[in-house]
């Protein structure tokens, strides 16, 4: 469970603030710098930055996120109002003024802690070793062995040029808003769980958030850390497929995840191509893991791929011969529950603690 994070370098400020959250039994996240801060800032429920962490924040650009606040001592609005601005900040906290209005900004983080722990899905990011790996397929397959298992499960397309994740389900008809639609060219709003569950293309238990083909425009970081959020509190898990090159949407996906997996053939210049991709991914994150597909031509094993990588595996994908044709007429990746792919999918799902039950 994200906890409040709170960004500060005066320690007299930082020992007031950490007392008070500790009167509403809320712990937190405490960060000295925004690069300590920065995998942390976009899940947290509640950011709070001193003044004096402030410019150093504002110059690391960190990404827009609705509910962050200002904390200072100091009584000189021109400035603070500067600093709020240059942060993205919503609201100024002068002590000993402010206080109050702190305390009940956290007493209403605790509340929602309290109702939502229950309740708090499941992360997964899925990103390709290399063009054609299977990424897609492992992420569609993953949201469909949930819905299976009777999990709510939302598929997040973070790859605007990647073809669409709603085409690999087949359910490139089903009506329902794509990501254009959703973002519509306006700063994100707080996402409504049970409204995003009503407008996305949906069957049964799984849901899709889509790129459109016809607008493969970029995806906006705030809106992506929106729909995250809302699709976390709806949903029992939340796939996210993610480009190789990663964008502000991408990342803030990454740093989400309760688990990444990075896919990976087992060919050698594959594992060539993979070891830059995992360069790229491994600041963002520390639970990392191959999974390694078949067919290896040249006997590759998945030990030799992981220890090449330097990352633990998740899983082996054994080939499918069946699969590429299911894939054509419209079949949803391990959508009956059999195969190679659906055995490794709820392996992974599993291992995450989500229970779905035996293989069929």
């Amino acid at each position: 469970m994200h906890r409040p994070l709170l960004v500060c370098d005066d320690p007299d400020l930082l020992d007031e603030v950490v007392f008070l959250a500790a009167d509403f039994a809320l712990e937190l996240d405490v960060a000295p710098g925004p690069e300590a801060a920065r995998r942390r800032y976009p899940g947290a429920p509640l950011v709070l930055i001193g003044d004096g962490s402030a410019p150093a924040c504002a110059r690391a650009r960190l990404p827009e996120r609705p509910n962050v606040m200002l904390l200072s001592r100091s009584h000189g609005m021109d400035r603070l109002v500067a600093l709020a601005e240059a942060i993205g900040a919503d609201h100024i906290v002068r002590f000993p003024d402010g206080v109050r209005y702190l305390a009940g900004q956290l007493l209403r983080v605790s509340t929602d802690t309290a109702m939502v722990t229950a309740a708090q899905g499941r992360v997964l990011a899925v990103v390709g070793g290399r063009g054609g790996a299977g990424a897609t397929v492992l992420a569609a397959g993953l949201a469909m062995t949930a819905g299976a298992a009777g999990l709510r499960s939302l598929l997040v397309d973070a790859d605007p040029l990647g073809g669409g994740a709603d085409l690999v389900l087949g359910w490139e008809d089903v009506a329902g808003l794509r990501w254009p639609a959703l973002v519509g060219g306006r700063p994100a709003a707080p996402i409504d769980p049970p409204a995003l569950d009503r407008a996305l293309p949906s069957r049964g238990p799984v849901a899709v958030l889509s790129c459109d083909r016809n607008a493969p425009a970029g995806l906006p970081g705030e809106a992506m850390a929106a729909a995250l959020e809302a699709g976390r509190r709806g949903r029992d898990l939340v796939v996210a497929d993610l480009p190789r090159r990663l964008d502000e949407a991408a990342v803030l996906a990454l740093r989400a995840g309760d688990r990444e997996l990075l896919v990976v053939p087992a060919e050698l210049r594959a594992c060539v191509a993979a070891a830059r991709v995992a360069a790229t991914l491994t600041p963002h994150t520390d639970a990392l893991h191959v999974v390694v597909r078949g067919p290896a031509p040249g006997k590759l094993r998945a030990r030799h791929v992981a220890r090449s990588l330097g990352l633990p595996v998740a899983g082996t994908l054994r080939a499918e011969r069946s699969l590429p044709r299911r894939l054509e007429r419209g079949a949803p990746p391990a959508a009956g529950g059999r195969g190679p792919l659906a055995a490794l999918c709820r392996r992974i799902l599993g291992d995450l603690g989500l229970k779905t039950g035996a293989a069929a």
